[in-house]
């Protein structure tokens, strides 16, 4: 592995922002300072002059699909997604086939992402109702983390019994990341809307359908739980106003996570885009679009993600009870978090805090999600003054659509760099390259 050195750029971290140069050697940071001259004439120099430079994101909340459902994605086209939107490490969920449900099935998915990873990785380990032994013995220096469906979605893991959910939450030995919706309300809503419309539900019924009575229920249980069994729990994709209201901001152990796409879209754009942007939860009002932007300016909300999840077009296209729930999102999720700071919502530096370094933290990754001297290199060096137009990139995930056509976002990424090796440059992912198996710390309850 060659030196390398990024110069020129405003270094973006910790709350500032400064220009300074960047020294790596065998995939580290080892110098940050300006005005750093290449070591040797081997060394590649990236003139980042005029660009900002980050922390490579770290995204929690991705469903790459394999093994199972390969059509839809795997391992290897999203991971070459996720560097071209910045993302440099990400956390893939339990819901493929069959489920990841024992550590056995979590190293199987590892050895596939060793070999076609372009990305860093990790994987969640998936509660049920009947593998809270295979919950109390996984290995919390190899898991992203435990998820838990508290209510139903792609998958089929619901977790609906409240003795197996106070157990995982008592046992559980590293984080428990929750999806959050009460099934007994989503089926009454169903009912009614099949009274109501026949098989012919439009899609605008959705946020009617997946409630924000069903959100908030099931939400409060899970930070109840958590407090009574002293358990660390990471909310994933807030949607409504009333659930920031669970979280504080600082507070590390009880923490929530909102996604890319219930910050851009909200009600009235099931008019025009109707089974694309169908996602579990819904995407809901304008009210608690403003609401979730306010709680992540203001720290309520800890973790800014995508939820990548593909499906292809045509399983899309099929009625509201026949297309799936979830969407690509991680080729654009940096410039659209970065579209809300030109329009005021929170800054670069949150950007960054909740992206980068709030999911190092939470999850306990070692010497990632920082740039700081000694720890990884993974960088995303962005041009602020170059728009990306989602129609002219080439999509590199499988399912080859994005909700984001016919946008533009006013920032587009000029390169990401995975554990000191470029792993995108040029508007295009490099072959060749994987990325690492993320490391945490070995105790984390």
């Amino acid at each position: 592995m060659s030196d390398l050195l990024v110069s020129g750029g405003k270094v973006v971290n910790e709350g500032r922002s400064d220009e300074l140069d960047l020294l790596v050697r065998k995939g580290r940071i080892e110098r940050i300072a300006p005005g750093i001259t290449p070591p040797s004439s081997s060394c590649e120099v990236i003139d980042a002059s005029g660009k900002l430079i980050l922390p490579g994101l770290i995204d929690d909340q991705v469903h790459f699909r394999e093994p199972g459902l390969t059509h839809k994605a795997c391992i290897k086209t999203e991971s070459r997604a996720a560097v071209a939107g910045g993302v440099t490490t990400f956390f893939e969920m339990p819901n493929v086939s069959p489920p990841t449900l024992d550590m056995e099935r979590l190293e199987e998915k590892c050895a596939v992402a060793a070999r076609d990873s372009i990305a860093n990785y990790a994987f969640f380990l998936g509660a049920s109702n009947e593998n809270l032994e295979a919950v109390k013995a996984a290995d919390p220096a190899r898991i992203a983390g435990i998820k838990i469906f508290m209510g139903s979605s792609t998958g089929n893991m619901l977790v609906d019994e409240e003795e197996i959910l106070e157990k995982i939450f008592r046992f559980a030995p590293a984080p428990i990341a929750t999806h959050c919706e009460h099934t007994p309300t989503i089926l009454e809503n169903e009912r009614s809307a099949r009274e109501k419309h026949g098989d012919e539900v439009p899609f605008s019924e959705h946020p009617v359908i997946r409630s924000r009575e069903a959100c908030l229920r099931s939400s409060s249980l899970a930070v109840e739980l958590a407090g009574r069994e002293n358990a660390r729990l990471h909310v994933l994709h807030v949607t409504t106003a009333e659930e920031l209201d669970l979280f504080q901001p600082g507070d590390e152990r009880i923490t929530a996570e909102a996604c890319v796409h219930h910050l851009w879209f909200e009600e009235s754009s099931y008019e025009k885009l109707g089974s694309l942007i169908k996602c579990n939860p819904a995407i809901k009002t304008p009210n608690d679009r403003s609401a979730i932007r306010q709680a992540v300016a203001d720290g309520r909300i800890s973790v800014l993600a995508t939820d990548h999840a593909p499906h292809t077009l045509e399983e899309k296209q099929g009625t509201y009870f026949e297309a799936p729930a979830g969407l690509p999102l991680v080729q654009h999720s940096l410039p659209l978090m970065l579209e809300m700071t030109k329009q005021g919502s929170f800054s670069l530096e949150t950007v960054v805090e909740r992206a980068c370094h709030a999911p190092a933290r939470i999850f306990d990754v070692r010497e990632r999600g920082f740039i700081r001297e000694g720890y990884w290199a993974d960088l995303v060096i962005v041009d602020p003054q170059k728009d990306t137009v989602v129609d002219d990139c080439e999509l590199y995930s499988r399912c080859n659509w994005s909700p984001f056509q016919g946008t533009r976002f006013s920032h587009s990424i000029e390169a990401t760099i995975v554990s000191g090796r470029v792993a995108f440059s040029g508007n295009k992912p490099r072959n060749g390259q994987t990325g690492m198996r993320v490391e945490f710390s070995a105790e984390r309850r």
